[in-house]
Order: C-alpha cells, then sequence, then structure tokens
C-alpha cells in the first residue's frame, strides 16, 4: 500500500548535522502516525521520534534538543534534523507510518504497519 524511502545518511564528525528525509508514496493516505527508529547491531531496535496527524511530537530523552521531526504533507515527506551528533547516534535510520487515536488506539500510541529499508548514520570522534 504505502513505500517509505530514506535517504540523508552518511558520515560526519561529532557535532555536525545530517537531514534524514522520508519519502512516502503509494495509493493510501491515511496514515495516522509516523516515526523515526533506529537500530545498532545487536541492539534492540529504539523509537527516535514520532509525530501524529495533527503536528504533535515525541522525542527519546537523549535526542530531545538536538533532534527536530517534520513533515511538508504536500510532498508526503517526513524529515528528520539532527544537530550536534554524538558517536552513540551511529546507527541504521528507520522511517515508519501506520495507525494511532484515530484509528481507535490511544493518545501517543502509533501501531507501525509500514517501513523504509533504512538509511545509516555513522558519527565519528
Amino acid at each position: 500500500q504505502v513505500q517509505l524511502v530514506e535517504s540523508g545518511g552518511g558520515s560526519v564528525q561529532a557535532g555536525g548535522s545530517l537531514r534524514l528525509s522520508c519519502a512516502a508514496s503509494g495509493y493510501t493516505y491515511s496514515s495516522d502516525c509516523m516515526g523515526w527508529f533506529r537500530q545498532v547491531q545487536g541492539k534492540e531496535r529504539e523509537g527516535v521520534a514520532t509525530i501524529d496527524s495533527d503536528g504533535g511530537t515525541s522525542y527519546r530523552d537523549s535526542v530531545k534538543g538536538r533532534f527536530t521531526i517534520s513533515q511538508d504533507n504536500a510532498k508526503n515527506t517526513l524529515y528528520l534534523q539532527m544537530n550536534s551528533l554524538k558517536p552513540e547516534d551511529t546507527a541504521m535510520y528507520y522511517c515508519a507510518a501506520g495507525r494511532g487515536p484515530k484509528y481507535g488506539l490511544a493518545p501517543g500510541i502509533c501501531a507501525y504497519d509500514y517501513w523504509g529499508q533504512g538509511t545509516q548514520v555513522t558519527v565519528s570522534s
């Protein structure tokens, strides 16, 4: 139904910035929430930031003040601006889209149905 394609990853030095993009396409326009996740080899995937259909956002504590999630509805594109990058931010980053409160889920809860292939972010010290 929906295809998600991430871009913008790369290698940067600590303190640098990157902006990730997630382009959505397909015949479904009813995604109620979207988010960014990351995963390090050998570790569990963790949520980074989320945004709902009303523009409400949420961030994990370790990226607050450094990362900003946003969306351009006209372009069906999700963004993650990452500033002041740290080596611990190194991971494969994935975008996802799914169902939220409009589908009966509790506020702040998103059931992610669609996932991108990921884009690698590497931060060196």
